[in-house]
């Protein structure tokens, strides 16, 4: 039950205003917002450091950053493999990445903006494996040459994986 309860709070888009808010609540108590966006290491470093001010301009910040961005950025940075329920033109959009047969490494770290189909459970080409398995070599590859975090590899592994299974 608990799992199923992360499972579908994990997969709940996150919303720009609650980041906004969240993120000026960080003025009192840091972290919030990090926590709320799926960023649990950095919300317990600025807990950390809530006994300095870095956390709370670093709050204040990314406050302005989450307003000042559009709503597509926002979804392809924090709602990165969620599909979200609906526009305002009412088509439903896919953050997922698209597994074309030559599927570029690119596209896993760039969201891509695609209306879903009627059925939302779509199973992957057999053939489409392969290019799958490379590109989750591809990102561990990054990983360990520290070209991304470990949050991000992970993130996109099982994004990458989900796909298949």
């Amino acid at each position: 039950m608990v799992n199923q309860f992360k499972h579908r709070l994990k997969n709940q888009p996150k919303d720009q205003k609650i980041a906004v808010i969240l993120a000026l609540a960080g003025m009192l108590l840091p972290g919030l917002h990090k926590f709320y966006l799926h960023q649990p290491r950095w919300g317990i470093t600025y807990l950390l450091l809530s006994w300095t001010p870095i956390p709370r301009i670093a709050s204040l910040i990314e406050a302005l950053w989450y307003l000042l961005q559009t709503q597509p950025e926002f979804d392809r940075r924090f709602n990165s493999g969620i599909a979200i329920p609906e526009t305002a033109s009412g088509a439903a959009i896919n953050l997922t990445p698209d597994l074309s047969p030559s599927f570029p490494l690119q596209s896993v770290f760039q969201g891509t903006n695609q209306t879903t189909n009627q059925t939302t459970n779509q199973t992957i080409d057999p053939a489409q494996v392969p290019s799958i398995v490379e590109a989750v070599r591809q990102i561990e590859q990054l990983r360990q040459e520290g070209l991304i975090s470990e949050y991000e590899f992970e993130q996109k592994r099982r994004q990458l994986l989900d796909r298949i299974g």
